[in-house]
This record gives structure tokens, C-alpha cells and sequence, in this order.
């Protein structure tokens, strides 16, 4: 009996058949694979939408969630309220969802789906009325201690009412203060990436070394597009600056690619 079960047992193998062998998974592998899940739990159960640590990662598509898997929500009114819990696993809805540009190295500016921006009015009251970004519609995320409160134009921090509405009138942080801002943008390595040597500078230098690099001209003089160049840092936050600097260079057929 001993000698029957010391047989290695296996599947039924047919006259003419391979004996397939299997791959061994090496050791590191499955390491990697372990601790790549373990980081990515926190962005699967909030369907995708991953956990922002630094203020750079602000920026492109972005919600504001308080706390357990509930969201800002914008209101066709320009107010907005906290939107109701989602499900694990549930992504936030089409009106909790806003879109985030840089203002200098310690601001944001924040868009509503309905297109105005997200600004605080005189009585402390987080409004989305205005086509363009003034002071009132300037925020400061504050990161302290695995902790994050955003901060309004008026020193104060954006918080919930007891009646579910986006106020902006504490002046000190607290738990009911502490958001999370979850970003659908493909994250970066910025240890792998180095920006290339075009792109560095401000973005009238990188429309000439762009225009440098492609135009058609045996001349060498410069076919600069002298439309506003206010659409290069937003396409450059989206994440569309080559296109849009190639449709810049196409008006004046300055681009050897350009049809």
C-alpha cells in the first residue's frame, strides 16, 4: 500500500500526446506580484480610483471623497453636497467627479463637470459659479501626517454640514476636515521617466524647441503660433501637450508631419 501511494499521480496521458511541463514561477516573481496587489487593494476597492499622497498628484481627473466611499457632489445650482455611499468596488458618479490644474507649487484650481470652477463665496459656502479662477477659487491642499485638508482662499477648511452640504468655515483641521483625494491619472514613475530635454522650461520655451525640432523650413525662421498659450498647461495636464502643440504647428504649416 505504501508503494502504491509513494506513485506520482497525474493526469491520464493518451498514446501520442506531450507530456506538458509546467513553468516555475521564480521566487521574486511572485514577490513582486504579491506586493504590487497589496499597494493596488486601497485603488480596487474604490474601483480604480487611487489614493493621492503629494500635491503634484493632483492634477487631470480627480474626486473628493469624506468619509467612507462618499463624494463631493456638484448640483446643476453651482452648490454641493455630499453625494450618498458608493459600494466597494464602485467608481464615484459623473457629478463627483472634477477636474484638477495646477495654480503655482501650493495651489489647485478645481472644475466641476458642469464647467465652472470651484470657489468659496462670502459666507463660507463652497460655490461652482465662475468661468474663471480667481482668488476665491484657489485651494491648498495640506498634507500633514498621512493626513490631507484642503484649504480655502478664507483660511478655512472644506467640510461637510450636518445637512450634507460643501462648507469652507472651520479654521482649524479635524477629522470632519480630512478628505482623500482619489485621481483616475496613470500614475508615473518618476524614477524611470526623465523629461525630456523639450519639454523643460516654460511653455512658450517648449513650443520653439518643439517648433525647432520638426519645421520644414530651409530658412530656419520660426513659424510661432501666437494664439493664447493658456490650452498648453492645461493639454500638458490632461496629458494631450503633443497633440496640442502639433495642432498649433499644423496652422502654420510649420510641421514637416502635418499633412
Amino acid at each position: 500500500m505504501s508503494e502504491y501511494q509513494s506513485v506520482k499521480k497525474g493526469k491520464l496521458l493518451l498514446k501520442g500526446e506531450k507530456v506538458k511541463s509546467k513553468k516555475r514561477k521564480h521566487k521574486k516573481q511572485g514577490k513582486d506580484e504579491e506586493k504590487t496587489e497589496a499597494q493596488d487593494v486601497d485603488a480596487v476597492q474604490h474601483g480604480g480610483w487611487w489614493k493621492v499622497k503629494i500635491i503634484t498628484e493632483i492634477t487631470g481627473t480627480v474626486a473628493i471623497q469624506f468619509g467612507n466611499n462618499c463624494y463631493v457632489k456638484a448640483l446643476d445650482n453651482g452648490l454641493f453636497t455630499l453625494g450618498a455611499p458608493h459600494d466597494e468596488g464602485d467608481c464615484p458618479s459623473p457629478e463627483e467627479i472634477f477636474t484638477a490644474f495646477p495654480v503655482n507649487d501650493n495651489k489647485i484650481a478645481l472644475k466641476s463637470g458642469y464647467g465652472k470652477y470651484i470657489g468659496i463665496d462670502k459666507s463660507g459656502v463652497v460655490i461652482g459659479r465662475n468661468d474663471a479662477v480667481g482668488p476665491m477659487e484657489q485651494w491648498e491642499p495640506i498634507f500633514q501626517d498621512e493626513k490631507l485638508a484642503i484649504m480655502g482662499n478664507n483660511n478655512c477648511f472644506m467640510s461637510i454640514s450636518e445637512d450634507d452640504d460643501v462648507l469652507c468655515q472651520s479654521k482649524k483641521a479635524g477629522p470632519t476636515e480630512y478628505v482623500t483625494i482619489r485621481s483616475m491619472v496613470q500614475r508615473i514613475d518618476n524614477t524611470l521617466k526623465e523629461i525630456p530635454v523639450e519639454e523643460q522650461g516654460s511653455m512658450t520655451e517648449v513650443e520653439i524647441n518643439y517648433v525647432r525640432k520638426y519645421q520644414k523650413f530651409q530658412d530656419k525662421k520660426l513659424r510661432i503660433n501666437k494664439d493664447d498659450r493658456s490650452k498648453l498647461e492645461i493639454a500638458k495636464t490632461e496629458g494631450t501637450l503633443h497633440e496640442t502643440l502639433l495642432d498649433r504647428r499644423s496652422k502654420m504649416k510649420a510641421d514637416r508631419y502635418c499633412k
